[in-house]
């Protein structure tokens, strides 16, 4: 280059100046239905059932009915949560009862499908629990299912209704940043809490039970535009636990990239980033945790930082389930549908495949969960 016609701040990658701008007001907050009032029926009572039954009280949507394998728990959420709600022996009960029109079944996918399937047969709307499955031609048959009996299927991908991430999500769908360059989420927190629990059982926690809600969060920014991902996995020196806690996933885009990176071996100072680069704009979200972040939109008018309020836990929630619910009264298919689902899981299970082999894959070659 000639150096007369260097440009040193062009060259030094200097940022310019740019104005303080309003935020936008946008609708990142969960959503409701209007008059749709149906009864639910909770199908699992684990531990994160908690965070359901605790969005759904927040959002007046009354819990009609309760099954666990072991009665005492149903009956504990319910004094809690729902105390008016019933307890059922058999959850068979709740799929035939004609008042109950939501089930909401949080159980592990390897007991879920078969339940997942008697209620779409009752005609029952339905919300599973995330991941949705771990065979995606399993989740296509569930998916035509639903679509043969006229109800409604979606997965409780919650993080979709984290304040920053919908904030973020809803300015893309808005067209504020033009099209989608690239995405990069950086996540440093300490997961060791796992070590010695059944989540230490799943070989590639990060990328799957973990990561899903950020192959998720780029799939609902970029749609079906990703073609293959190039993972790798790592245990972190002196952790404890059996699955590694260090993972990353780059994404091959049409016209862009995406990139993943899961630190889940920091002990102090945790660190959550989240960037998005578009043809008009970018977005950026950064804090402490997934709880407390400042969000950033920079534009050719300036720089834009809205009030985010609320919390992940249990706001997400709020907003699965009322999705959902509004989808319903709206008689349309909800943001988070199976359908659309799959194609996070596909990048999950791409993921996941490209780990164990150390090779790049095509999103939906690998079918399964297999390592």
């Amino acid at each position: 280059m000639n150096d007369d016609a260097a440009d040193t701040d062009t060259y030094a990658l200097k940022s310019e100046a740019l104005p303080e701008v309003a935020a936008p007001d946008l609708p990142y907050q969960p959503p409701s239905p209007k008059s749709y009032r149906p009864r639910i029926g909770l199908i699992g009572t684990g531990g994160i059932s908690a965070s359901h039954l605790d969005a759904y009280r927040s959002g007046g949507w009354e819990v009609a009915a309760i099954w666990n394998r072991t009665r005492s728990k149903a009956g504990a959420k319910a004094a809690e949560f729902c105390p008016n709600a019933r307890i059922e022996d058999d959850w068979r009960k709740m799929l035939s009862d004609s008042e109950i029109d939501v089930v909401d079944i949080t159980l592990h996918p390897e007991h879920r499908t078969p339940i997942l399937i008697e209620a779409l047969k009752a005609g029952k709307h339905v919300l599973s629990q995330k991941p949705f499955v771990d065979d995606l031609d399993v989740g296509e048959d569930l998916v035509r299912l639903a679509d043969d009996m006229g109800v409604r299927l979606a997965v409780n991908q919650n993080g979709r209704w984290s304040p920053h991430m919908s904030w973020m999500r809803h300015a893309v769908m808005a067209g504020l940043i033009g099209d989608v360059l690239s995405v990069q989420v950086a996540i440093h927190w300490d997961h060791s809490w796992t070590a010695e629990t059944p989540f230490d059982e799943i070989e590639d926690l990060l990328l799957y039970d973990f990561g899903i809600h950020w192959f998720d969060f780029i799939v609902s920014l970029i749609g079906d535009r990703a073609t293959s991902v190039y993972a790798a996995g790592n245990h972190a020196l002196g952790q404890q636990n059996r699955s590694p806690l260090l993972a990353q996933a780059l994404i091959r885009l049409e016209g862009g990239q995406a990139n993943l990176f899961l630190n889940g071996a920091t002990v102090r100072g945790s660190c959550d980033q989240t960037y998005v680069s578009g043809s008009a704009g970018s977005l950026a979200s950064e804090g402490p945790d997934l709880g407390s972040q400042s969000v950033t939109l920079t534009t050719a008018d300036g720089v834009a930082r809205p009030k985010i309020e609320g919390q992940w836990f249990n706001d997400g929630f709020r907003g699965a389930m009322g999705e959902l619910l509004t989808a319903i009264e709206e008689g349309r298919e909800p943001n988070n549908s199976a359908r659309e689902n799959l194609r996070s899981l596909a990048l999950a299970f791409a993921a996941v495949r490209s780990r164990a082999t150390g090779r790049e894959v095509d999103v939906g070659a690998a079918r399964r969960l297999e390592s």
